[in-house]
């Protein structure tokens, strides 16, 4: 059997401010955008990836306690969410950090052989970007 990712979800609390980091900052496309009453499914993705979507959304099954445990996560940081590959993170780091992101770390060399950097999206989700060593 092989198994291949599809779709994962981030939750955000507001899915146009959210859209606005994934496809500005980051760069990605908009594949869908989905309503009901006050929920929404955004897609979006990398166009050389098409088979892989990430959904934003700030559908949450729970109770309002749930949401008040999921935002006090988000605020201490503990949420992590997506983790990209670029072949020039410098370039990529330019452009989120002139979007506005919240900066947690610069592009450092890491032990584990990649070299990264780490933003916030507006939601609190840590987003990782790193240049794998074949292409540094």
């Amino acid at each position: 059997m092989d198994m291949t990712i599809s779709t994962c979800f981030v939750l955000v609390h507001d899915p146009d401010v959210a859209l606005g980091f994934y496809r500005d900052a980051l760069g990605l496309e908009m594949r869908n955008d989905v309503k009901r009453d006050a929920f929404r499914w955004i897609t979006v993705g990398s166009a050389k990836q098409p088979d892989v979507s990430i959904v934003l959304t700030n559908y949450l099954n729970g109770s309002p306690a749930d949401h008040d445990a999921l935002a006090a996560l988000a605020a201490k940081g503990a949420l992590n969410g997506v983790y990209f590959h670029t072949d020039d993170l410098d370039a990529a780091f330019k452009q989120v950090n002139a979007a506005g992101a919240e900066i947690v770390q610069e592009p450092a060399d890491q032990p584990w052989g990649t070299r990264d950097f780490a933003v916030r999206d507006p939601a609190g989700n840590l987003v990782r970007v790193d240049q794998p060593p074949a292409a540094q």
